[in-house]
């Protein structure tokens, strides 16, 4: 590491306890999406205190911030999350499903490791900011409701990532690793039926059932499975029945889809043909349907000039090591679930050479943790899961990288996730990421031709122009 990027390393090596006390206390709050209330409060508290420009409620979004640090160009944004997950109640550190709330909370996506990870690398890029006098800004946006709200595909309709020069974030998972490919863009939407209540038995020819109406629409969108990409997929939830009694013609039905595909283009007009079958559904059942739109976001744009930095400098300050004692939770954490034996990573997914290379690395590692960097692959990648990062990535050169923060083969949205969240394995993936991110943004910040490159090839994969998947009169909701 250069003399300059120990100056960010030791900025956020110094405030390694203040990053694990934010983790721990996102972890407590697990706040659901787009109700993190006190989880935004805590962050600008600690953001202000720390000599940051606090702006809360950004883009008419209660529980979004941004804390700026410096002046002048590059301007480098940083995502932060800290939504939670609902049924996910968890005790930290436990080999046991315990949950300390019955039906309660928790972070199942490790987004309390996430949002004090990328503040982390604020922190560091400040020092070195302070250090130096060097032109530039970094700004960390704090980002709510990845898990149900797409806060940044609001804010990308706002045209906010455009005034960046590059956006860097990361995610706890099971391995250390640079992220590239793509991945599904997905809209939500959810569609309240209203029929006529009636005696099922005494008065059928009265009522007209708006659950006959979700159930056809389902019907409906089965048959248009058949008839879409390979890589979309379309879900759906009841959320309301119309209720418990059987001898009564429904007269209110809800139904909440999930609409995927590869492009947000693809998936937009996906979107129409569902709902075209929603009007379908009314009209065979004599029924009116009200749609509600509750959040979209993009696919994924890669771009392998700024993998390429990250890659470079997670090499230089290597992975997070680990003490017998927390080898041992890792090692006796993996045995309560399918799949601890698994290959980790995207690389090893997809190329041969990358797949025998992991292969070994993991049996060179002896243990549950994947305590090592796997190799920087940047060939063809396609991951099924959607994140608003898309949306980051469609209006300014992004990069993202994993780091180890639970073991090998650990499911998402798990409560051994959870589990991890708040312990020391944790703290130390988040205290790693923003070492790596720091490090990042100082040479994004000190070679400008860096950055030239990552906005040409910027320019090469967006030329088709953005999709914004958020309706000009959508405002970010909770689902009912």
């Amino acid at each position: 590491m250069t003399k300059d990027k120990q100056a960010a390393i030791s900025g956020v090596e110094k405030k390694a306890a203040l990053i694990g006390e934010v983790a721990d206390c996102i972890w407590d709050y697990a706040e659901l999406s787009l109700q993190e209330e006190r989880s935004a409060a805590k962050y600008c508290a600690v953001l202000e205190a720390e000599g940051f420009t606090v702006e809360r409620g950004i883009c008419s979004i209660p529980t979004a911030f941004s804390a700026s640090y410096g002046s002048g160009r590059p301007v480098i944004g940083l995502l932060a999350e800290y939504d939670a997950l609902s049924g996910m109640s968890q005790k930290a550190g436990s080999v046991e499903r315990e949950e300390t709330v019955p039906g309660g909370n928790g972070h199942g996506c490790g987004h309390n490791l996430l949002g004090a990870g990328a503040m982390a690398a604020a922190l560091g890029v400040k020092a070195w900011l302070e250090q130096t006098g060097n032109p530039g800004t970094v700004i960390l946006y704090g980002c709510p409701g990845e898990e149900g709200g797409a806060a940044k595909a609001f804010m990308a309709r706002e045209e906010l990532w455009r005034k960046l020069d590059a956006a860097l974030t990361w995610h706890p998972d099971d391995v250390n690793e640079v992220v590239t490919g793509s991945s599904n863009s997905c809209i939500q939407t959810q569609y309240h039926f209203t029929g006529v209540a009636a005696h099922a038995a005494g008065d059928p020819d009265r009522g007209r059932s708006a659950l006959d109406a979700v159930e056809l629409m389902n019907v409906g969108v089965q048959f248009l499975r058949e008839h879409m990409s390979d890589k979309a997929r379309i879900h759906y939830a009841i959320t309301d029945a119309g209720g418990r009694s059987p001898n009564v013609v429904q007269p209110r039905a809800s139904v909440l889809y999930m609409v995927r595909s590869n492009h947000v283009a693809e998936a937009v007009e996906l979107q129409k043909r569902v709902d075209k079958i929603a009007q379908g559904a009314a009209l065979m059942t004599e029924t009116t349907f009200e749609k509600q739109f509750i959040d979209g976001l993009a696919d994924t744009v890669t771009n392998h000039v700024l993998e390429s930095v990250l890659y470079e400098n997670f090499r230089e300050l290597g992975v997070p090591a680990y003490t017998e004692q927390e080898h041992a939770f890792a090692d006796a954490l993996a045995k309560t679930y399918p799949g601890s034996d698994g290959l980790p990573g995207i690389g090893a997914r997809y190329d041969g050479e990358i797949q025998d290379q992991v292969r070994q690395l993991r049996a060179d590692a002896g243990h549950a943790m994947n305590d090592f960097l796997t190799p920087l692959y940047q060939g063809e990648a396609f991951e099924p899961g959607s994140t608003d990062v898309g949306d980051v990535s469609w209006q300014c050169p992004t990069g993202q990288i994993h780091v180890a923060a639970c073991p090998n083969g650990c499911p998402g949205h798990s409560w051994q996730k959870v589990s991890c969240g708040r312990t020391e394995i944790g703290h130390k993936a988040a205290v790693h990421a923003g070492k790596v991110l720091a490090a990042a943004v100082v040479d994004l910040m000190t070679q400008p031709e860096l950055l030239e490159k990552a906005r040409e090839e910027f320019a090469k994969r967006t030329a088709e122009g953005y999709t914004c998947p958020i309706p000009a009169d959508a405002v970010p909701v909770v689902p009912d």
